[in-house]
């Protein structure tokens, strides 16, 4: 058998398929992200997994390992019609990334973990009491917590636009996603986050 007749050998298990394990819903890439704020970026993971079937449900601060896309799908479940609909919520989010792409030409992923960095709040009140009376104390926010608390506003907005309107849940997260990417006060995330910070503000 001559060198030309000589098959050649398999390529090793998996190269064919790591580049459709970098993309989320097979569409979006998930590899060059970036990340414009230090301090929340150890807890915005992005990863090509849309649901890990809860597997970190029961570990202490394992949420910040599952990716923030699967996240938001579970925040968007956590209203009166999506309860454990997680099928739906994801193809809520899929609709919602397409549309995405289609206004801004970006990558809807890129605009996600933009948008939860600027709805994440820098600073909030707690309520100290001396004496039976309870006195508002700013206090800086924990970079988790920030990510929580802006995933809980995208998801408010998200469900306030579309509840009983002509506008679809999909579109509905789109429009939160884009705005809050761009810093757009008018935005339900952006407000509430300014909101806050304005509130401890005032009880420094």
């Amino acid at each position: 058998m001559s060198a030309e007749d000589t098959p050649e050998p398999d390529k090793p298990a998996g190269t064919d398929d790591e580049g459709a394990r970098a993309q989320l819903f097979g569409t979006w890439d998930v590899t060059d992200i970036e990340y414009n704020d230090p301090s929340t970026e150890r807890y915005i993971s992005v990863t090509p997994v849309a649901h890990t079937m809860g597997r970190h449900s029961s570990k202490q601060f394992k949420k910040s390992e599952i990716s923030i896309v699967e996240r938001l799908i579970n925040r968007l479940m956590q209203t009166e019609e999506n309860t454990g609909k997680k099928q739906k919520a994801i193809q809520i989010v899929r609709e919602g990334f397409e549309q995405i792409h289609e206004r801004t030409d970006e990558n809807p992923i890129q605009v996600l973990v933009t948008a939860v960095e600027n709805a994440a709040p820098r600073e909030e009140t707690v309520r100290l009491k001396y004496g039976g009376i309870s006195v508002p104390k700013a206090v800086d926010v924990a970079p988790q917590r920030r990510v929580d608390q802006a995933l809980l506003f995208l998801a408010d907005g998200t469900y306030k636009d579309s509840f009983k309107t002509p506008t679809s849940a999909a579109e509905a997260l789109a429009n939160q996603l884009v705005g809050a990417a761009n810093y757009d006060v008018q935005t339900y995330a952006i407000s509430q986050k300014e909101e806050k910070e304005r509130v401890a503000a005032a009880a420094r």
